[in-house]
């Protein structure tokens, strides 16, 4: 899962940068609503976590923006700015959750975690396609009820390839979910998780569509 952060306390979005990365996800930060604006048009990630003082932009209107061409586009809005009538405002503008500085990295877990059962087509804590069963909450996945142990890399991508079943994800679009901006990647890094996937999964589980990516097919 890629997560945007916008963020322009540097130290702050360091400390959430590592924090997230650690939990699995692809998460990068950009410090203005423009490069916002521009990385949600070009890159669109999964899930948007919006401060609401940045420099440039009000983050209410950056919120406002996005909504106009990313209507389901999952925005978290993170600020100092913790009054009900400001709750509201953000609410009212589209965005999706409200949390409120200072908090606690497991709450912001929790709430993200929330936002990405919605993105999968059953908006459960877990997926299933044919016998593979992937747990949401607990980072956990099964075949016929079988725990797998997974690498974070493993699961984020098997978690991938499931919420998006029956459709074909390019190379680009999986690395994309898998890696940060900064992190360097080998050529050949998922070709290896793909492979190792599939000694756990079966080797027709996860099927190359060549020439362009990979899927997994629906029951």
């Amino acid at each position: 899962m890629q997560i945007l952060l916008v963020e322009d306390n540097e130290a702050l979005a360091t400390a959430l940068l590592k924090s997230l990365q650690k939990e699995g996800y692809a998460a990068n930060n950009v410090a203005t609503g423009e490069a916002a604006l521009y990385v949600i048009k070009t890159d669109t990630p999964d899930i948007v976590i919006l401060d609401l003082g940045l420099p440039d932009l009000d983050g209410i209107n950056v919120l406002k923006r996005v909504r106009k061409t990313h209507v389901d586009l999952p925005v978290l809005l993170l600020t100092a700015r913790s009054g009900l009538d400001d709750r509201i405002i953000g609410l009212d503008s589209g965005a999706d959750d409200y949390l409120a500085k200072p908090f606690e990295m497991q709450e912001l877990f929790a709430r993200i975690r929330v936002l990405g059962r919605r993105l999968n087509t059953s908006g459960s804590a877990q997926i299933k396609v044919g016998n593979v069963a992937l747990d949401i909450n607990n980072n956990l996945v099964s075949v016929n009820g079988n725990e797998l142990d997974l690498s974070r890399k493993e699961f984020m991508l098997l978690k991938t390839l499931l919420e998006n079943a029956g459709r074909v994800l390019t190379r680009d679009t999986l690395e994309s979910r898998l890696y940060n901006w900064d992190e360097e990647v080998a050529s050949n890094a998922l070709e290896v998780h793909i492979h190792h996937l599939r000694k756990k999964l079966g080797v027709d589980f996860i099927h190359t569509v060549r020439g362009i990516g990979y899927k997994v097919n629906k029951p």
